[in-house]
């Protein structure tokens, strides 16, 4: 009887635990009656999906190669529990909207609207200008250190960043590549390939704001300030990947690190007698302002636009200006190089 009672509290507990976890829209009795229907018919309504257990006329889809889902159609992973849970929310948000009510997330994502299959794209879209202009910004500085300022005897650049900021580069490419991936189809895989490469470039932009704004020089030193930051950065990556993908915990990380990096520019820049300083302080107001979109979250408007898609579109002039400002930090600390030489 003792056993009998503590089983049941254990189940209760368990239910009550993982209630916390269900969004408003998912927890609907109604959408997942809806979603248990059209799995088991293969509709919504009128409208049925090929890649369901059924054809339109019973057929079960898995018969000749023709039946099937194109090849260019199934990396986007579009199987049929997925277009039933995204038709049934639009039929609901629908429903929703004629009654006054405001959106709700499901499975903790607002309802977005797909175009030609991808997922988020005005998010897709900023991104892939964000990463243009990242590699715009990042060739740019390339050719200016290398084929356009004085090199030394050894034919290495007398700017001494340049290294770093090529690897810094390396990362933001790499960020806002699986940024876009990850919006045009939010699976899995590209969750954890875009968390953590946002994690890492936001690490490592941390730790060349220190080098930078403290100028060190001495390899020993930097070492010194990269290993911790690079041992938690690897930390939280492998926690993510391995252990729980924990969102709450990745956006205190994420805006802790944003904020320490607005911070120390910011302090910078109010010091510095750096002729770009002015670029700098239009960068680090433009990216506080820019952080209050990554953290008050609203519904998307016309099921396009929302506060992570606004914060997507303000960092590419930002992004730009940044790059504008490293090509003149190379440009000054160049020219202070060569007059102490002489």
């Amino acid at each position: 009887m003792e056993r009998r009672r503590f089983l049941l509290f254990l189940g209760a507990i368990c239910c009550f635990v993982g209630l916390p976890e269900a969004s408003p829209g998912d927890a609907d009795p109604v959408y997942r009656i809806c979603v248990a229907q059209c799995e088991k018919t293969g509709c919504v309504k009128d409208k049925c999906f090929q890649h369901c257990n059924f054809t339109f006329d019973g057929n079960p889809i898995d018969g000749p190669w023709y039946m099937q889902e194109p090849l260019y159609m199934k990396w986007k992973q579009w199987d049929c529990s997925s277009d039933c849970r995204y038709h049934c929310m639009l039929s609901i948000e629908g429903e929703r909207q004629k009654h006054g009510h405001t959106p709700v997330k499901y499975h903790g994502k607002w309802p977005f609207k797909r175009i030609y299959g991808i997922q988020e794209p005005v998010s897709v879209a900023f991104s892939a200008l964000n990463l243009a202009v990242q590699f715009h910004g990042w060739v740019s500085f390339f050719i200016l250190v290398n084929y356009k300022l004085p090199l030394r005897p050894n034919k290495k650049s007398y700017y001494e960043y340049t290294g770093l900021w090529n690897i810094y580069a390396v990362f933001a490419v790499n960020a806002w590549l699986w940024s876009a991936v990850f919006h045009c189809r939010d699976v899995d895989l590209t969750e954890k390939l875009d968390y953590s490469s946002a994690v890492a470039l936001l690490g490592y932009s941390l730790m060349m704001g220190i080098i930078r704004a403290f100028s060190i020089r001495l390899e020993a030193t930097r070492v010194m300030v990269a290993a911790p930051l690079i041992a938690f950065v690897t930390t939280h990556i492998l926690y993510l990947n391995f252990y729980q993908l924990d969102y709450g915990l990745n956006m205190k990380v994420c805006v802790t690190a944003g904020i320490l990096q607005i911070v120390i520019w910011a302090v910078w820049a109010g010091v510095t007698r750096h002729p770009s300083r002015l670029k700098l302080w239009v960068v680090v107001i433009g990216g506080g302002i820019a952080m209050l979109f990554e953290i008050y979250d609203f519904p998307p408007y016309w099921g396009l636009v929302d506060a992570h898609a606004l914060w997507h579109a303000t960092t590419i002039p930002l992004t730009y200006l940044w790059w504008s400002f490293i090509r003149d930090d190379a440009e000054y600390t160049t020219s202070l190089l060569l007059k102490k030489a002489k």
